[in-house]
């Protein structure tokens, strides 16, 4: 059984790089067929200096989409093989162009023929195929525009770990942990107020006596969690969500997330209107979770914390 049959599609960046390579290395003897002195990876630098007098590196790079740094690895070695020249830009000096030498203009001319039995050999090719590779390259290539496979993988991870987390309501039994989880993330970046004190050292006299919730996200029946949602004496905001902190090491499993979706949904139940939160700008993650639960900024709410620059909220009932 062929190894990728096997692997399946976890190794498609393998199996794209051997067939990559084994074009590449079929480039290479179609050149020495019709006698072309060029490298099939000089090809995309090589092809649009032919299309115009001259270009700077960074011209090159943006049009074949490749790094500046690879694009002047690329073109020192064509110097060195008497294809290209550079020279300063008669514009500005400060820059240098580059275009084909006499040599370089000469295979331009001589390798047209390759061009066209190249482009037949290929349509050809893709005749005898019932999916058009060059349509699916250009789906593929703007998907991963749109979406990384990096992105998409990460997002695959957090579903696939979200299925161990469980969301539950506090006892005292936690009280430890729920102190001590804020603790870790506000020691880190900032300094513990008076706010933090009262809410932290006594949750159920200042956060569940008053109206208010506070939620554990086990991870495989493991604390690693903890988010609450405090009952406001305002008249605009029916609760705040605060105090959500996540161990180090169940960072990425998702269980912001879902801590969040749990006091969102619990407020939701109660028939809250809106909900309140305080933040740092420094806390980038944190932020990018908000947003993501529909939180919008909002200002001049006044705050208890010195920390805070920032306030937002999430309307449930317009």
């Amino acid at each position: 059984m062929d190894f990728f049959e096997q692997v399946g599609k976890k190794a498609l960046g393998s199996r794209l790089r051997r067939l990559s390579e084994s074009i590449t290395e079929e480039a290479g003897e179609i050149y020495r067929l019709y006698d072309i002195g060029l490298q099939p990876k000089w090809f995309p630098v090589f092809y649009v200096l032919s299309q115009s007098q001259e270009k700077a590196i960074t011209t090159i790079a943006e049009e074949i989409g490749h790094s500046h740094p690879s694009v002047s690895k690329l073109v020192t070695e064509m110097s060195r093989n008497g294809l290209v020249i550079e020279k300063k830009d008669r514009s500005d000096g400060r820059r240098n162009v580059i275009s084909l030498s006499k040599k370089g203009r000469e295979v331009a001319v001589k390798i047209e023929p390759l061009y066209i039995d190249v482009n037949n050999a290929i349509e050809q090719a893709l005749a005898q195929t019932r999916n058009d590779l060059w349509k699916a390259i250009d789906e593929w290539e703007f998907l991963l525009k749109q979406k990384s496979l990096l992105r998409r993988v990460e997002e695959q991870n957090k579903q696939r770990e979200a299925q161990y987390v469980t969301i539950i309501d506090y006892t005292p039994k936690y009280r430890k942990l729920f102190k001590q989880l804020n603790e870790e993330w506000i020691t880190k970046y900032f300094k513990m107020e008076e706010a933090d004190h009262k809410a932290l050292d006594h949750p159920q006299k200042n956060i569940i006596d008053k109206g208010g919730y506070i939620f554990i996200a086990l991870y495989k029946d493991e604390p690693l969690g903890v988010c609450a949602l405090m009952k406001m004496n305002d008249p605009y905001y029916d609760f705040e969500l605060a105090k959500m902190a996540v161990s180090p090491k169940a960072q990425g499993k998702n269980i912001g997330w879902l801590l969040g979706q749990a006091a969102i949904n619990r407020a939701k139940t109660l028939g809250a209107k809106n909900i309140y939160l305080e933040s740092n700008t420094i806390l980038k993650p944190a932020i990018n979770l908000y947003h993501k639960l529909g939180f919008k900024k909002v200002a001049g709410h006044p705050t208890p914390y010195e920390r805070s620059n920032i306030q937002m909220e999430l309307i449930l009932q317009l």
